[in-house]
């Protein structure tokens, strides 16, 4: 699929399937998260795979979201910052925040090109997943992604998004116009 089709083909999927992906589909997914640019080219992103379905029910009730539970895999992507600050000083969380949301942006992208389903999720107890999954206390949770099959019988589309029309500026913060007498709609 061409990449202007999977990028509006791609949208939030809460309804999953008993079919499971095979493990090395995970894998592959990390690989393609690992593609992204990322500040020094350090490695900071951590993940780490869930597939005990007593861990994600405890998870998703972490997340107060029940849809998690039906998921047969969880992606935790965590960050650990400390050499970046290093390297970074006070720019290393916004750095950081960056690379993470680069590397999701191409898992969700790559999820959507295989035909299976996720939903980004940013709400949730860090203190309960950390201890449930003894992740240290300096290492971030950035987020979580279940991994699934949609439901067949969901048809979840991309919500439509709204317009770029008021929001591309050229040259000055407020101006709506490319040349002097010519406005940008879409």
């Amino acid at each position: 699929m061409d990449f202007e089709t999977l990028a509006k083909k791609r949208a939030s999927i809460r309804r999953y399937s008993n079919k499971k992906p095979n493990i090395e589909i995970l894998i592959k997914l990390i690989e393609i998260a690992n593609s992204a640019p990322s500040p020094g080219n350090l490695p900071i992103i951590k993940y780490l795979i869930v597939q005990d379905k007593e861990r994600i029910s405890k998870i998703s009730e972490a997340c107060n979201q029940n849809f998690i539970a039906d998921a047969p895999y969880l992606i935790i992507i965590c960050s650990e910052s400390k050499n970046i600050e290093v390297m970074y000083d006070k720019r290393a969380k916004k750095y950081v925040k960056q690379h993470v949301g680069a590397a999701i942006e191409n898992m969700l992208l790559y999820i959507t090109e295989l035909g299976l389903a996720s939903c980004w999720i940013g709400a949730y107890s860090d203190l309960i997943i950390k201890n449930l999954l003894r992740i240290p206390e300096h290492i971030e949770i950035e987020a979580i992604l279940p991994i699934a099959y949609q439901l067949k019988i969901d048809k979840t589309i991309q919500k439509k998004k709204p317009s770029i029309s008021k929001r591309i500026y050229f040259e000055n913060w407020g101006n709506p116009f490319l040349k002097p007498f010519k406005r940008f709609d879409t």
